[in-house]
């Protein structure tokens, strides 16, 4: 059983408003552990480095479209390292092409274009954390 991001954010809010101090869900597709207040350390006590601040976003460009994260995980642009770019500059996309991968919990999920055009512009590197609605690429739709 996969859980979305509303799965996740849902239990995160029932255990944000009961009286329990950590929790732990284990299935043989993913491990959700939460231990309330619990910011300062990581599993192994070592202290957590900071995440590096966002690369900010270029302004869109006159009569493109973007293609954003539809969920918050780890963009990758290749089905592997020893595979292509799904797609690249220039690329003709249809609605239905799958452009990157998003990871969540050691899930792989493919993502579609949405739109049909040219892709002008990719916006995340891979292996990067992408956040729920950043831009990911940007198309010049077709007929444009």
């Amino acid at each position: 059983m996969a859980l979305s991001d509303e799965d996740v954010r849902e239990i995160l809010r029932i255990i944000d408003s009961s009286q329990l101090e950590e929790l732990t869900i284990e299935t043989p597709a993913f491990l959700l552990h939460v231990i309330k207040g619990a910011t300062t350390s990581s599993p192994g006590g070592a202290p957590l480095e900071a995440l590096p601040a966002p690369t900010p976003t270029p302004p869109p460009v006159a009569g493109t479209l973007e293609i954003v994260a539809p969920m918050l995980g780890t963009f990758y642009r290749t089905e592997s390292p020893s595979h292509p770019p799904f797609v690249d500059v220039g690329d003709d996309v249809l609605s239905d092409t799958v452009v990157c991968l998003i990871e969540v919990m050691k899930l792989m999920n493919h993502i579609q274009a949405g739109v049909a055009g040219t892709i002008v512009e990719v916006l995340a590197q891979s292996g990067e954390l992408v956040e729920f609605g950043q831009p990911l690429f940007r198309v010049a739709p077709d007929g444009a």
